[in-house]
């Protein structure tokens, strides 16, 4: 069988896939033609899964049936409810993973196992096991998980051979990330990375539904989760038409009520300030990192659909007077540069000499006490050093005679671990004598960002070494095979039959955001596609949903 190098983009709105094929990376299409595939999954009334364009539809018609955003709650507990059926962030991943591996098969007509996966550069440890955990209950292998904005570095240092300073500015739905870099062909050295787990396209997209509740004096709490969801749906389409200074407008109807809410991108600006000025930090905090000024920089890349707003590009702009350059799709990239980090893996002839170097973007150490002080972080490895490294540090034990110490990891940039993220923690046992005793600790940290914790105590010279590798969620393996087995028990909604299960979704969806004349003539479309269903003449089905499809276009306009 041949190893084809395939890239994942697994994003928090959107997802691809991606091939180095003949020489260049390919994107491959999902069971509609798309190369993009949302990040949203649904239960249908018949319990069977549908992932895609369909399931982000009836995010807005079946809201209590559908998901989508998982990727933020990576690493957490939270439980996302389809149905009468309960999943974590992982298994709905998994599920987006899934798809892109049948799409893939369908396309190399072969199955695929090892794949390169890219991460928000800012991901912690958890949340980078968690990735990997999603895709093997896909079934597939996470040989790399590579950083998004060093991925998008590879994809544009390929394209356009550039040499010098670069940053790339990553805003896609759920997380923001800050690249520092220098291209010096064929080496590609990050210098620094920043960012922000929890900024994105997805609040600007709440700022503008929070101005309409205030505009309008409504609480969400009053308002159905059927009629909330359009509203949001509703604040995602008028985020997407802003250009400019011409105003857009929104017209949500509730309580037999038509309520206007009007946009234009000056008002935008003031309504995303405290979103604009979030972006800032890690932008100065990358440039303070890599020890370079604004005007060091030869070259701004701009990555994920949410780089894409007037206002943030204009901020862009601003920061570093001059224009982001725009001519790779921001969209596509990071797929793509995964499947060149794919290529240089199998060592494809193509991109053989690609050397690529990264950082490990936060710093990571553990809990000390000191003078009857408990809490105290102390750094191990500092944020920004090159990755992979391996770095030592000496302690000393607090008392004679202690049997133990618990060596608790940490991430983050505070003094107090309280304001940090725990990692993990793990005892080892001390032989007990009468005065303290010397440890050393170290800290081995991978191109994947996987942590290696190893203990030495100087007394003894014994060993202790662990994989911070606590399964996801604190799962015991017992556990972990569970969640397998109930996602293979889960009927996946067959991949022919997703074209047609795509557009009576979007159909519905339309129907519930239109009124009047419009909303019959949807309703004829659904009536006309689900009678020529029911015929089961294929034909004559491909033949009605393309002639739906192109009228639902004309009403778009």
């Amino acid at each position: 069988m041949t190893h084809h190098p395939i890239g994942i983009d697994l994003g928090t709105t959107n997802s691809l896939i991606c091939v180095w094929q003949d020489g260049k990376p390919t994107l491959i299409p999902n069971s509609i033609g798309e190369v993009i595939t949302p990040s949203a999954v649904s239960l249908d009334e018949d319990n069977s899964i549908l992932v895609g364009h369909a399931a982000l539809s009836r995010l807005t018609t079946h809201p209590n049936r559908s998901a989508a955003a998982f990727k933020r709650f990576l690493g957490s507990n939270k439980v996302f409810k389809l149905g009468d059926q309960k999943f974590n962030p992982t298994e709905l991943s998994a599920m987006v993973l899934k798809s892109l591996k049948a799409d893939a098969e369908a396309f190399l007509k072969q199955e695929i196992c090892d794949v390169v996966i890219s991460v928000p550069a800012y991901f912690n440890d958890e949340q980078r096991k968690q990735t990997r955990f999603a895709a093997e209950l896909a079934g597939l292998n996470a040989v790399r998980l590579i950083n998004e904005p060093t991925a998008a570095a590879m994809a544009y240092g390929l394209h356009e051979e550039q040499s010098g300073n670069t940053l790339v500015f990553d805003l896609g739905g759920g997380t923001f990330d800050v690249t520092v870099l220098e291209y010096s062909m064929p080496i590609i050295e990050v210098h620094a990375s920043a960012g922000d787990n929890y900024l994105g396209g997805e609040d600007f997209t709440q700022y503008i539904v929070k101005a309409c509740l205030s505009e309008w004096k409504l609480q969400q709490q009053d308002i159905p989760v059927d009629d909330y969801a359009r509203l949001l749906d509703l604040a995602e389409q008028l985020k997407c038409k802003l250009n400019g200074d011409e105003p857009h407008n929104l017209t949500w109807t509730w309580q037999d009520k038509q309520w206007q809410f009007s946009l234009n991108e000056n008002r935008s600006k003031s309504l995303w300030l405290p979103l604009i000025n979030r972006l800032r930090a890690p932008v100065e905090q990358a440039l303070s990192d890599a020890r370079l000024k604004p005007n060091q920089l030869q070259h701004i890349v701009l990555v994920g659909g949410s780089s894409q707003l007037g206002v943030v590009r204009e901020l862009v702009t601003k920061l570093f007077g001059k224009l982001p350059y725009r001519h790779v799709n921001p969209t596509t990239i990071v797929a793509q540069g995964a499947a060149i980090q794919a290529a240089c893996r199998l060592r494809n002839q193509d991109v053989e000499e690609v050397i690529l170097t990264d950082v490990c973007p936060y710093t990571l150490g553990i809990e000390i006490s000191s003078d009857n002080i408990s809490g105290l972080f102390s750094p191990i490895i500092e944020r920004n050093t090159i990755v992979p490294t391996s770095k030592v540090k000496k302690f000393w034990t607090t008392h004679p005679y202690q049997k133990k110490i618990c060596v608790s990891v940490y991430q983050g940039e505070n003094p107090l671990v309280a304001d940090n993220v725990f990692i993990d923690e793990f005892d080892v046992p001390l032989t007990p004598i009468e005065r303290i005793q010397g440890i050393e600790i170290r800290f081995s940290y991978d191109l994947s960002g996987l942590l290696e914790v190893d203990v030495i105590l100087l007394e003894t010279g014994l060993q202790h070494g662990k994989v911070i590798d606590h399964s996801p969620l604190g799962l015991t393996e017992q556990q972990k095979q569970q969640s397998q087995e109930r996602l293979k028990a889960l009927k996946i909604h067959p991949r022919d039959e997703m074209p047609n299960r795509t557009l009576l979704a979007r159909l519905e969806r339309a129907w519930a955001q239109s009124l009047g004349e419009e909303r019959i003539l949807i309703g004829s479309y659904i009536e006309a596609f689900l009678e020529v269903l029911h015929e089961q003449n294929s034909d004559k089905i491909t033949a009605t949903r393309n002639e739906i499809e192109l009228n639902l276009q004309q009403l778009d306009r």
